[in-house]
């Protein structure tokens, strides 16, 4: 049943995107010959496009033109994004209700951008996977332990020259020596905890977790779950692979689930429509998206320090911005509203992944 569910999903995204993929028409299907008839609706034609449909009247069936055409969508994104991307930063309300109103042609449409980022934000996370492990306040394997090895060979190097300075001296060599004798001591212990620490042991490290996780009984009392969660802990780079793949496919469910939460922020304020929080919610989720793509990329560049301040304060600061702006609010009623959205949020984003777990273990 999950496959049939995850084909639909994937079937929604695609639909999704050739919705609003500019030049999407079909203007390829007939040979590049003369017409009296629109080849799209077999209305007459008067002229250059049809008048019902809007397709051309010349359709072209050539190499030369599908290039032609990838580079007009190519470019004509550009031409909007240079306008929707820095009011999606800068100014979100602005850029919302600009749109609500009608404003539309000069902006790229929330879905297309929505689909856009999301899709660019998995394909980054893709290609730094390998690069994420640089999280504010991780500590590497055995990085005490070496640090530890390092100041034992200063103290012995330094009992080293102590004890050479009272050979010369003709000081107590004796103490010298003895002092020499420990610092080396420490410098053993040192090197063999931190040899002990660099070798994986049994239900340590990742082979340990792994290891337990496959050796976990199940039992909930559902055999066809029990089996998926067991074929999930015996290959669990399967899982996560798998996870990631569904939460791409079904990301369009983020808006769905969010809309009932914003509903309840504003259902007793009359003029506010259904679809004027699915467009502040689409725009919000494509910043959201955006704000990801920087922080992987950051952490990519091992620049962790950044991250924390990042994503602590620019998602409220967003929020705010993009609902006193969308929504025309006054600055108490934004910041609670924001505390609310902030709520939301965790609350969307724990139901999706649970919507998400469901999705790829049922």
């Amino acid at each position: 049943m999950s496959d049939e569910v995850e084909a639909a999903g994937a079937l929604a995204t695609a639909s999704m995107a050739a919705v609003v993929v500019p030049g999407a028409e079909g203007e390829n299907a007939a040979v590049d010959r003369p017409t009296h008839h629109c080849l799209n609706c077999s209305t007459p034609l008067t002229g250059t496009y049809c008048t019902a449909c809007g397709q051309r009247a010349h359709i072209h069936r050539s190499l030369l033109h599908l290039a032609e055409e990838v580079l007009h969508g190519v470019s004509h994104f550009d031409a909007k994004g240079w306008r929707t991307l820095p009011l999606l930063l800068a100014r979100p309300g602005l850029l919302t209700r600009r749109y609500i109103d009608g404003q539309r042609t000069r902006y790229v449409s929330p879905l297309a951008l929505f689909l856009f980022t999301v899709f660019l934000m998995f394909l980054v996370f893709s290609l730094t996977s390998g690069s994420l492990q640089d999280l504010p306040g991780k500590v590497s394997p055995g990085a005490s332990a070496q640090e530890e090895v390092k100041r034992s060979q200063a103290a012995v190097a330094k009992a080293r020259s102590a004890l050479e300075q009272a050979k010369q001296t003709g000081a107590d060599v004796g103490e010298a020596s003895g002092e020499l004798q420990d610092a080396l001591v420490d410098l053993k212990t040192a090197e063999a905890e931190a040899v002990a620490e660099s070798k994986p042991e049994s239900g340590t490290g990742t082979q340990g977790w792994k290891e337990e996780l496959r050796s976990a009984k199940v039992a909930t009392g559902n055999p066809r779950l029990d089996a998926s969660i067991r074929r999930a802990a015996d290959n669990p780079e399967l899982l996560l692979y798998k996870l990631k793949n569904t939460a791409y496919k079904f990301s369009f469910m983020l808006v769905p689930i969010s809309l009932p939460f914003l509903w309840l922020m504003f259902f007793w304020r009359r003029g506010i429509a259904v679809y004027d929080h699915a467009v502040f919610t689409l725009y919000s989720l494509s910043f959201m998206s955006l704000l990801f793509i920087v922080a992987a990329l950051l952490s990519a560049a091992h620049l962790s320090s950044a991250l924390l301040p990042l994503l602590l304060i620019a998602p409220p600061l967003h929020m705010f911005l993009q609902l006193r702006e969308t929504y025309g609010l006054t600055i108490f009623s934004t910041l609670w509203r924001t505390c609310a959205l902030l709520l939301v949020a965790a609350t969307v984003l724990v139901l999706f992944i649970l919507f998400i777990i469901a999705m790829t273990m049922g």
